[in-house]
């Protein structure tokens, strides 16, 4: 099914027959934790999850936002309300990183039925509530596996024998700038795809022609295996996320720079070049 979905679309899908379970995943990096953002105003029946403390384990030599353990995700999608049969929309304040990543571990682990509200929060106009609702549980468990996942090794493959997607900013990528990580720079062979120019004025993605000529022209071509990596798994989601509305499955390095960067015996690339 289609990887996103309109706020029309959604707003008549609330109000049908078998609403779909909604998650609201705003989340700022490095900013003030959006909780009581979400109890003064959300979509209706939208359940909050915390990308730090329930999409990501603990920041360490795995990168900042590492896979969270399992069981416990699947403890929070089930008191969310997540079953495996029932439709799942999430959304966040409008940038879409913090709602791929909750996109993409869904999937991940083995939801068959998960999009993403394209533009997030910023372009719903239906009805909002306050709160936190108390959802019926769920039966979801989580089942890892169900779409590709990248570690460094694999990823330093990827880069050298099919297409490794960098979504970082392009400073970043080139290693001019460095706001978090050790060490600036990029994965050797990785090619600069910024997520930012996934997406229009506003915060929502492309059309899928203009994102599958966009994924082309960086080699994307329908028979290179892609990759993609950013700082530490959130950003990089939302390119996987643009590749898949364009059609083309790619896999996730959730450790990204963040777990790379802090390896010493990691090679490090400079410069506007892959190598």
């Amino acid at each position: 099914m289609n990887a996103i979905i309109s706020a029309s679309a959604l707003e008549g899908d609330l109000t049908g027959p078998t609403p779909p379970v909604v998650l609201d995943v705003r989340w700022q990096l490095g900013g003030p934790h959006l909780g009581g953002a979400y109890e003064e105003a959300h979509l209706p029946g939208a359940v909050f999850v915390d990308l730090d403390a329930e999409l990501a384990g603990p920041a360490g030599p795995a990168g900042r936002h590492p896979l969270p353990d399992v069981e416990g995700f699947g403890s929070v999608m089930r008191a969310a309300g997540v079953s495996i049969d029932r439709d799942v929309v999430v959304y966040d304040g409008g940038q879409g990183w913090a709602a791929a990543r909750a996109w993409w571990l869904l999937r991940w682990t083995g939801h068959p039925s998960v999009r993403v509200l394209d533009g997030g929060l910023a372009h719903w106009t239906g009805p909002l509530e306050s709160g936190r609702p108390s959802p019926a549980p769920g039966d979801f468990v989580p089942a890892p596996g169900a779409v590709p996942l990248l570690d460094a090794d694999g990823a330093a493959e990827l880069a050298r024998s099919g297409l490794l997607l960098d979504a970082r900013a392009g400073e970043r990528y080139r290693g001019e700038v460095e706001p978090i990580d050790p060490v600036g720079g990029h994965i050797p062979g990785a090619v600069s795809a910024p997520t930012s120019e996934n997406v229009v004025e506003g915060g929502r993605l492309r059309p899928a022609e203009e994102l599958t000529d966009r994924f082309a022209a960086l080699g994307a071509d329908g028979a290179a295996r892609v990759g993609v990596y950013c700082g530490s798994g959130v950003s990089g989601a939302h390119q996987v996320l643009a590749l898949a509305v364009a059609g083309i499955p790619a896999a996730l390095y959730v450790g990204s720079w963040s777990e790379w960067s802090a390896d010493t015996s990691r090679p490090v690339a400079k410069g506007a070049e892959p190598q």
